[in-house]
């Protein structure tokens, strides 16, 4: 049985969970998601107004920094009704340091989330077809987001964010884990960084669900609450070899992260 599967099998039968708690959290979970969906619509559609009319520099700098605050807002929710259990404040550290890549393992959807909440002035890799989006189109627009579409423009604009003092997150896995601790690695976030000339924080994240990992859709509920960890990893320099340093993070990963995410 895959770790889905058994996922799967707990939210049906969630185990030695009293029905009035496994109610509550039912309740609890899909009323998250309904907030999600609303905070989002909330910013991304004025958002999409005003990107068209606020200098670009200063847009972006708003947009950041209302993705922060809605995605804290989203984060407050989810905490507050015991859906989810987490300590973000290992990323406070990051605060100050500008000119940053920030490259995490990718065991769920819900990392970037969790990582943008705590820093405000974040510029992310994004897939191209979110652009589109009703609920985060307009928002990743205004915020200077980058599509994943075209590698040597998403390099070029990556680099001159980074030298602006932004912060790059990107996952270097390229999408969800597939197969933990860590998939194998892309380039691209060395690329970014040797561009950049800025150096590279690993983000070590543990979750003990498989919810909004890789085939897992938004509205299955899994078992609650949902556990992370977030650990600030090694700060590594990019030199001219870029495999070198795609060879050390990998390598850092699975040291780092245990074998298989719990399910």
């Amino acid at each position: 049985m895959t770790k889905i599967e058994a996922a799967v099998q707990q939210t049906r039968s969630p185990p030695r969970q009293g029905w009035l708690l496994a109610a509550y959290y039912r309740i609890a979970f899909y009323f998250c998601v309904l907030v999600w969906l609303l905070s989002c619509l909330a910013w991304s559609l004025p958002a999409l107004l005003l990107v068209r009319i606020v200098p670009k520099r200063p847009g972006e700098r708003i947009g950041q920094f209302m993705i922060m605050l809605g995605f804290r807002w989203f984060l407050f929710v989810m905490r507050a009704t015991g859906v989810l259990r987490v300590d973000l404040s290992p990323l406070d550290v990051l605060r100050r340091d500008g000119g940053l890549v920030i490259a995490p393992n990718h065991p769920t959807m819900l990392d970037a989330v969790l990582i943008i909440s705590r820093l405000p002035r974040v510029v992310c890799i994004t897939k191209a077809s979110l652009w589109s989006s009703w609920t985060l189109g307009g928002g990743i627009r205004m915020a200077g987001y980058m599509p994943n579409d075209a590698p040597l423009p998403m390099i070029r604009r990556a680099g001159e964010a980074v030298r602006g003092g932004s912060q790059l997150l990107i996952f270097p896995e390229g999408s969800r884990t597939g197969r933990p601790p860590v998939d194998r690695l892309h380039r691209s976030f060395a690329l970014m960084a040797r561009a950049a000339q800025a150096p590279v924080q690993a983000l070590l994240i543990e979750a003990d669900s498989p919810y909004l990992s890789r085939g897992w859709p938004l509205f299955r509920r899994p078992v609650l609450p949902l556990v992370y960890r977030i650990r600030l990893g090694e700060r590594f320099e990019v030199g001219e070899n870029t495999e070198d340093c795609v060879a050390r993070l990998e390598r850092h990963f699975r040291a780092e992260l245990p074998p298989r995410q719990p399910a």
